[in-house]
């Protein structure tokens, strides 16, 4: 299968395309970028024709599927252009800066019967896998709590490119790209928000946030919290979940658990599951051979939601409520 890259402005490009590269079932056609000076040194830096002409690439029979990895802003514009074309998509997070983009382009990725991806690689670790079987298997009790934690130090450091710190760009800071995984990792272990409150801060003084809390209520009473920045160290992922009869923790690619079967104890869970593929590497599968793709639309479509709504509340200094 053919494939293109849509936008170099992404920290993970060169991670998507090289991953195209090393799939023995892929070749990776060309690079397209709104900038033509930042695409053309990538497509060098990959080996491939750099196309200034997207009309033309979309036109191009021969290019089945991209990679889009744009900024998170030209999201709706090209997603919405590559799906009416037929070519199967792969997308960075988060979809879309609002709900009704989103919906926009759900809509159309519906109606075209294309595969879609979005890259929500947290899901195939395998500790939590097993924090997601563990908290299903009702070992826990009901399920009351849990915490994502998603840091690095990209602003505190200076490694993180400039037009990260671009609002019109990025939709915002931290919570919009590092925290998308605490949001999406919740949706996954907590279902559907009822409301959301957030705290933003600026460390570095980029003009995002670059500390960031938010603070979300589920149904029965259960509390999830996502924390996310750019200006810590260290340990850089921690989840926890507690219910009514025990709790689990991951940090450091270990899970601990607690509940009756350990007799209160927090052990170490031993026996984790195997990692799933990679999520491109499962939308390769799932455009060649047929069957579903990974993080669908839908699964999209949420991210957005719990996005337009933390960021609404910052906004606002109140609660939102969806």
């Amino acid at each position: 299968m053919n494939v293109a890259v849509l936008g170099a402005w992404h920290v993970h490009t060169m991670e998507y395309a090289t991953a195209v590269q090393n799939n023995s079932r892929t070749t990776l056609s060309c690079l397209w970028d709104s900038d033509s000076k930042r695409g053309a040194e990538m497509a060098e830096k990959l080996g491939v024709p750099f196309q200034p002409d997207l009309d033309a690439l979309l036109s191009d029979p021969s290019i089945e599927a991209v990679t889009v990895t744009t900024a998170t802003a030209e999201h709706t514009e090209i997603l919405k252009a590559v799906a009416k074309a037929g070519k199967h998509i792969f997308t960075e997070k988060v979809l879309a800066l609002t709900n009704e983009e989103a919906a926009d382009i759900a809509g159309v990725i519906r109606s075209s019967g294309i595969k879609f991806t979005i890259s929500y690689p947290h899901k195939i670790r395998p500790t939590l896998k097993a924090a997601k079987e563990l908290t299903e298997s009702g070992k826990l009790g009901r399920i009351t709590y849990a915490r994502v934690r998603n840091v690095h130090n990209g602003s505190s450091a200076g490694w993180l490119p400039p037009h990260f710190y671009d609002p019109k760009e990025t939709g915002g800071g931290a919570m919009m790209d590092l925290g998308a995984h605490p949001m999406y990792t919740l949706n996954w272990l907590m279902g559907e928000p009822k409301s959301i409150v957030s705290m933003f801060t600026e460390v570095t003084g980029k003009g995002v946030e670059d500390n960031a809390v938010s603070v979300i209520e589920f149904g029965g009473g259960a509390i999830g919290v996502s924390e996310t920045g750019f200006v810590s160290g260290g340990m850089g992922y921690v989840l926890e979940v507690g219910g009514t009869e025990g709790s689990l923790m991951v940090h450091n690619d270990i899970l601990e658990y607690s509940c009756a079967e350990t007799e209160g104890k927090l052990v170490e869970l031993g026996d984790l599951p195997q990692a799933d593929p990679m999520p491109i590497d499962a939308w390769i599968d799932a455009c060649i051979d047929g069957g579903e793709a990974p993080n669908g639309i839908d699964d999209a479509v949420a991210l957005t939601k719990f996005m337009v709504g933390a960021y609404e509340s910052y906004k606002t200094g109140s609660k939102y409520i969806f």
